[in-house]
């Protein structure tokens, strides 16, 4: 008897999956009828964004898991009728386009490429900039993403240290945790990356006191979440010269609203959410796989733990 599978990811994502999922699941064997509406005690599975009407899971009794269709789920780990397993999206293509985001304006920093490209008095200075090998990174969440981006990094031959809040290990990359581990990390560091998970014990991890930390004239590039940074001590830091520039992708408020401050502030470039996003084909394939594994017994990748909530 074919699953049901409930797609209950707010508009327009039908229109976006439903080809793609459907040929996902064929692929990976699963007999299943995907729909948009259905009675709740006869779905098998909920593909998920928190933009959905459902907000209630109480009465998908026969639920085996929520997919949902983000890498962050701070938006749905709090829902208290959330019983079923929670799978956050881990999506390769996902992961490709913050890795090249990231490596993107990491370069331009590094290469200074701003003071070519914006140079309205003709100067011309054939100072030379320090080789990636003498550029430290301060890699902030060495998660999935963290951990891919600070390899690519890496590659390039970047000194790339890593900081996440409990201790982790990643071969070849020094990593910090804690307090003392954080002040170690943005210590001399050129660049720091914040690529951590929204919680309460994440927000404002770069405030008046941890900025101050940083080496003077350091670059921040926050893809990770707005609540990461503290804007107002951001500001100061920048307007003070202890931060050189910030090149903000994820913001507290979406879309950043007209009036604030990042728009016009002459070291912050404004990116709109765009550096990394679910893709429609090669998510489908890992919500796919899920689905088999849950069906035939097998553990669920990339399950949430609620205490942590991500």
């Amino acid at each position: 008897m074919p699953l049901t599978i409930l797609m209950a990811a707010g508009p327009g994502n039908w229109e976006r999956y439903r080809a793609p999922l459907e040929t996902a699941l064929a692929k990976a064997g699963v007999a299943a009828n995907l729909v948009q509406e259905a009675p709740p005690e006869t779905v098998d599975y909920i593909v998920y964004a928190p933009s959905s009407t459902l907000q209630d899971f109480t009465p998908y009794t026969r639920c085996k898991a929520v997919l949902s269709l983000w890498a962050g789920v701070e938006r749905i780990v709090g829902n208290a009728t959330l019983t079923q397993p929670l799978c956050r999206m881990v999506d390769p293509a996902l992961t490709m386009g913050m890795v090249e985001w990231v490596l993107g304006h990491a370069l331009r920093h590094h290469l200074w490429l701003d003071s070519y490209i914006v140079n309205p008095n003709r100067i011309w200075n054939p100072d030379c900039p320090p080789l990636a090998r003498d550029r430290k990174v301060a890699m902030l969440g060495i998660g999935a993403l963290g951990e891919a981006c600070a390899r690519a990094l890496q590659s390039l031959g970047f000194q790339v240290e890593g900081w996440s809040r409990a201790p982790k290990s990643l071969p070849g990359i020094v990593t910090h945790h804690g307090r003392a581990g954080l002040k170690a990390a943005l210590s001399g560091a050129d660049l720091i990356v914040t690529l951590l998970p929204r919680t309460p014990d994440t927000e404002n991890t770069l405030n008046a006191e941890t900025l101050g930390w940083c080496k003077p004239g350091a670059v921040i590039l926050n893809p990770g979440r707005g609540a990461l940074i503290d804007d107002a001590a951001l500001l100061a830091a920048l307007d003070a010269g202890q931060i050189g520039h910030a090149t903000l992708d994820v913001f507290r408020v979406e879309p950043l609203p007209q009036d604030h401050p990042f728009w016009a502030h002459p070291h912050v470039t404004v990116t709109p959410h765009i550096a990394a996003d679910t893709r429609p084909d090669t998510s489908s394939e890992v919500i796919a796989e899920n689905i088999r594994r849950g069906q035939a017994g097998e553990p669920f990748l990339n399950l949430v733990d609620r205490a942590r909530g991500y």
